[in-house]
């Protein structure tokens, strides 16, 4: 089975309202709305891509995003609450509230060597602005099965490229040459992986082997969008099964190079461990609706290069906290080259790291002060991970757990005990430091 196919405009195959299971109801108002607005207007008017393929699988579209051949001005002009947006792509964004709707024009195929809008650079589409048909578009798109177009003309399914039959048999399939359509855009390799892993399908071979080749051009992302990419990658519930498909085809190492390379050389089996495990805990939140911050996944990732950071610098005589302070500032920019990560989430991120020390000091008011902190939930959900890797003892973890659920009395008499086994210093000693017979002050 071949992945290039004849990018000659053909005849769509049609089916029809009875032959499909993609019902108006199970689309949002919003996208409706925009849809039968467009219509009226007297432009064509089509639901694509994502939203289509998931309402065909049975599955909850995430965004639903309308094609046309009216032009972003001209959608404008139709709708007052739109935004024209982007450089590379046009786009109109027509805004509800929180909810956004994004148009998109007909994309034409005319070659990039041919006057108009378009840019490349080293193969790379970096501008894109030749609008065309909706033939044209179709064969545009990056897979068989996000070209198909749903029509509120007569709710038909219209498949320009063969689209419908490989979502049938759970293949995912580029358009036309692999080798060009990843060049032209190298996140399609990332696209594949995600696909792969969110619909469970097998990419077909021809579109597979240059994804074992072609890692490097991710190199020529702009950050920025690698981080979202990123995101999508894993916080749509599959983030174990992504984990593993990134590392099989060698992109992970192109995304996270330092992480990759501690976990490529590394002796025992926790680093590996923890990182399994918490892809598997921010799964795990998704499918119960619990939040999940991107701090606490980006925390993961790079957990294992900058502890043995650390390590190499209170070898050196640096204190716990400035060691990994200095080990997190110099991962941190060094993945900045690669994914970007808004400050929102590093600085949070962070914290995380630089609590991790402060579990280990259970003695006199340390723990109190520990249990105030804004981020000592995130840092304790970190700490329960490193633990079931193997990292720390589960005695550490099991204490926390404990003393969170323990009230003064029994709280003191926690931190007490810990007094009394830590070695470090004389009983005598802290004997003399308490004033009283009183309980410590849980503040």
């Amino acid at each position: 089975m071949k992945c290039i196919r004849n990018l000659k405009i053909a005849t769509p195959h049609i089916i029809p309202r009875p032959e499909h299971n993609i019902s108006r109801a199970n689309i949002s108002e919003h996208a409706t709305k925009v849809l039968y607005r467009l219509k009226a207007a007297g432009y064509q008017s089509y639901l694509v891509g994502g939203g289509v393929r998931d309402l065909l699988l049975g599955r909850e579209p995430k965004d639903f995003d309308v094609a046309t051949d009216a032009t972003p001005e001209q959608v404008k002009e139709v709708f007052r609450n739109c935004r024209l947006i982007g450089r590379r792509f046009r786009l109109a964004h027509v805004h509800f509230g929180r909810d956004i709707i994004e148009v998109a024009t007909f994309r034409s195929m005319q070659d990039a060597s041919e006057p108009g809008d378009r840019e490349t650079e080293n193969g790379m589409l970096v501008r894109d602005n030749i609008y065309g048909t909706i033939e044209e578009d179709a064969l545009r798109r990056d897979f068989t099965i996000n070209a198909l177009y749903y029509n509120i003309e007569d709710f038909s399914v219209v498949d320009y490229a063969g689209g419908m039959e490989d979502l049938q048999a759970g293949v995912l399939r580029l358009l036309g040459d692999p080798d060009t359509r990843y060049r032209e855009d190298p996140v399609r390799m990332l696209r594949a992986v995600r696909f792969a892993a969110k619909l469970g399908f097998v990419v077909n071979p021809a579109c597979e082997n240059p994804l074992f080749e072609l890692g490097s051009l991710l190199q020529s992302v702009p950050p920025a969008r690698l981080f979202e990419e990123v995101l999508k990658l894993f916080m749509a519930g599959v983030a174990l099964h992504s984990f593993e498909k990134l590392r099989h085809y060698g992109l992970f190492g192109q995304l996270f190079p330092e992480t990759e390379e501690a976990l490529a050389h590394e002796d025992h089996e926790f680093p590996i461990t923890f990182v399994i495990r918490g892809m598997q805990n921010t799964d795990s939140r998704i499918r119960e609706g619990k939040p999940v911050t991107p701090a606490f996944l980006f925390a993961v990732l790079l957990w294992e290069p900058v502890r043995l950071l650390a390590e190499r610098l209170r070898a050196a005589g640096e204190s716990p906290l400035v060691a990994m302070q200095q080990a997190g500032s110099d991962i941190l920019m060094t993945q900045l080259a690669r994914v970007s990560i808004p400050k929102r989430f590093s600085i949070p991120m962070r914290e995380i790291w630089n609590l991790q020390h402060r579990f280990e000091q259970r003695a006199g008011k340390r723990p109190y002060r520990l249990l105030t902190h804004p981020r000592f939930r995130a840092a304790y959900d970190f700490l329960l991970l490193r633990a079931e890797s193997g990292e720390v003892e589960q005695e550490l973890a099991d204490w926390w757990t404990l003393f969170q659920q323990q009230d003064g009395d029994e709280r003191n008499q926690m931190v007490r005990q810990a007094n009394n086994g830590d070695g470090d210093k004389p009983k005598r000693r802290r004997r003399r430091r308490r004033r009283s017979a009183k309980p410590a002050d849980p503040r």
